[in-house]
């Protein structure tokens, strides 16, 4: 068993209040979990209108399983052109 951890800090340029911030979240974090056998949350900067910190999490028997849902999840984070990935981890247990 094989388990990923992704954490991305992003940057929510045009958010201007924790209202405007938790929609734009929200429509990506419900797309990634309909999208993809993975579990999502915010985790950090919760009351900072621009900046959050997402972790996202994948659970297989092998690395490339894990691999391809993780690396997918990222771009579909990317192709929201409202959300910008700043600095992004990845940790294998």
């Amino acid at each position: 068993m094989i388990v990923g951890l992704v954490s991305c800090e992003c940057m929510i340029y045009d958010a201007r209040s924790l209202k405007e911030k938790r929609s734009v979240l929200q429509r990506i974090l419900t797309r990634l979990q309909q999208k993809f056998n993975i579990s999502v949350a915010e985790v950090g900067f919760q009351d900072t209108w621009q900046h959050t910190q997402i972790a996202i999490t994948a659970v297989a028997s092998s690395k490339q399983a894990v691999e391809w849902e993780l690396s997918n999840a990222l771009k579909l984070i990317d192709s929201f052109p409202e959300i910008e990935r700043t600095i992004t981890d990845i940790e294998w247990l």
